[in-house]
């Protein structure tokens, strides 16, 4: 029978009310239907609210895992491309990945080597000027305009001594802390380091592995989106080095004008700290003020910290909407939310975090409703973008087994209808 002749009238055929008793299908009738599709969105928007929040709540309880995952899967974005760039060349990719692991590892030694000796070498001079810094601060402290006693500043300095001696409990509590910290630090970064040679050497073999926890009729779609997602991530990568550059120098430059010492372990330090969005640059900036103002005095502080703020200013309202937008396509104001509500929830991790994971649910999300229609990347079956840089994601496809029924038709057209033809 017709479904249109099996309705009474009136009648919604996918309101279940309608199959209950007469009066609940009256109370369904009278219920406007904006009511209804406003109450069936809420109850799913608050299923999914809370499958959220639960998995919120296991990844703070596992931070020491989470943490180094997510830092070595952003160090395989950066450094996957030259690996395969020497794989092009004829190099086993386990060899080009130990050769670039090597290699980062050396570059990031010998930056942080370069710092230190830059640091020892200029300590002296930084001694003597904080020296004759303190000794003007004094002298404006009592022949200024507030005209303080040398008892008052030696009084206050006491203070400060007596102060320390009282706290001595706290302090050594936080000696304490800072040592568990660095404990902890140099777990994570072990574990990051082996997480981070796993992606490198066999990235696509684990990506395969789990993509089988997919459905059948929608893997080869998820493995697409997959792959893009971590096209998005490479780039994400590479545009915030790109801001990381500009702050260093632009900060480097305006130090070394106004005669700052440690003009370069100021400006790497600079360098390392925008990794993390707005908040490092803001912290190492912080360092480079105080550097100032004990070396060369208020005005010059003054003069750093306006450079500091200016290259933030242009960090924030710039670099960070305009070139990170632009190379995860997102719109400006979802990169700025996004770092603050990762900043609001997670501190600086959420910080760092929060945009490329949001670059990567943009093109993910994107691939999967849009299909090979989602424009940006280049061939949807061997995964390349438009550059010509891989989004496989930590690894090639030459060692994928399943890599020959991908690699048929590059034209292929990916549909949830497919069954899984690696398995076929």
């Amino acid at each position: 029978m017709d479904d249109d002749t099996a309705r009474t009238p009136g009648s919604l055929p996918s309101d279940p009310a309608s199959h209950g008793s007469p009066l609940d299908a009256d109370v369904a009738r009278s219920v406007p239907k904006g009511f209804r599709v406003a109450a069936a969105l809420s109850w799913r928007f608050l299923v999914i609210v809370a499958a959220l929040y639960v998995i919120g709540e296991v990844v703070g309880y596992l931070p020491v895992v989470v943490i180094p995952l997510s830092v070595a899967l952003l160090l395989a974005a950066l450094l996957i491309p030259a690996v395969h760039r020497l794989m092009r060349i004829g190099l086993p990719q386990t060899l080009a990945a130990v050769i670039v692991l090597i290699g980062g590892l050396g570059v990031v030694g010998g930056l942080l080597t370069f710092v230190i000796i830059q640091f020892t070498e200029g300590l002296p001079a930084l001694q003597q000027q904080v020296s004759q810094s303190l000794e003007q601060i004094e002298d404006w402290l009592i022949n200024g305009p507030l005209h303080l006693q040398q008892t008052q500043i030696q009084d206050a300095i006491n203070n400060g001594v007596q102060f320390i001696q009282d706290n001595q409990a706290a302090v050594t509590s936080s000696a304490l802390t800072t040592a568990g910290t660095i404990g902890t630090f140099l777990t994570g970064f072990l574990l990051t380091l082996f997480i981070l040679i796993f992606f490198l050497t066999s990235g696509n073999q684990i990506w395969t592995f789990l993509i089988r926890g997919v459905p059948r009729n929608v893997r080869d779609r998820a493995d697409l989106a997959g792959r893009r997602g971590f096209t998005s991530l490479i780039n994400y990568v590479r545009a915030t080095a790109a801001v990381a550059v500009v702050d260093a120098v632009l900060i480097g430059v305006g130090l070394w004008i106004i005669g700052v010492p440690l003009v370069v372990p100021l400006s790497t330090l600079i360098f390392l700290g925008a990794f993390v969005p707005i908040i490092g640059a803001v912290v190492t900036g912080a360092v480079a003020v105080l550097v100032a103002l004990v070396t060369n005095g208020f005005i010059a502080s003054v003069i750093v910290l306006a450079i500091v703020v200016g290259v933030m200013q242009v960090e924030g309202n710039v670099l960070q909407p305009l070139l990170l937008g632009r190379s995860v396509r997102l719109h400006p104001l979802a990169v700025v939310l996004a770092i603050t509500v990762g900043l609001t929830v997670a501190g600086i991790p959420g910080a760092l975090l929060a945009v490329p994971l949001l670059a990567v649910l943009n093109a993910g999300i994107k691939s999967l409703v849009h299909g090979d229609e989602f424009e940006g990347d280049g061939d949807p079956v061997t995964g390349t973008d438009v550059a010509g840089s891989e989004s496989d994601p930590g690894g090639t496809d030459h060692d994928d087994p399943n890599a020959a029924s991908r690699d048929t038709n590059s034209d292929t057209t990916v549909t949830t209808g497919e069954s899984d033809r690696s398995e076929e």
